[in-house]
């Protein structure tokens, strides 16, 4: 059983810089990547960043490759989306998600993750 429960998502102006948290509990083995996703309304789940278990190997979305910066503690079993530069096509609904295939590469949509955080709302105005 794994649990992960996302924080730090509010309301920001065009401009501002938001981190978002994700922290994995319960049953889990090393070596598992993690993703950030985001879907905003009537619109489909898109990923957003990755990152390897070590932290070593990062995956941007070219929308937002340069302003968000995903990072991880593995000692604290979390994971960070640092978001700057926000703008208001930022605005959605951010989950966090785990990807225990082992895979070299970690997944850039959606389906392969095996478990998924709740969601943080993220909303940026002009």
């Amino acid at each position: 059983q794994v649990l992960l429960v996302e924080s730090g998502g509010g309301l920001v102006q065009a401009g501002g810089s938001l981190r978002l948290s994700c922290v994995v509990s319960g049953r889990t083995f090393s070596n598992y990547a993690m993703g950030w996703f985001r879907q905003a309304p009537g619109k489909e789940r898109e990923f957003v960043a990755a990152i390897t278990w070590s932290g070593g190997n990062t995956y941007y979305a070219d929308s937002v490759k340069g302003r968000f910066t995903i990072s991880r503690d593995n000692a604290k079993n979390t994971v960070y989306l640092q978001m700057n530069s926000l703008k208001p096509e930022d605005t959605a609904v951010y989950y966090c998600a785990a990807d225990f295939s082992r895979s070299a590469r970690p997944a850039v949509v959606a389906g392969p993750y095996d478990y998924w955080g709740q969601g943080t709302q993220v909303t940026v105005s002009s």
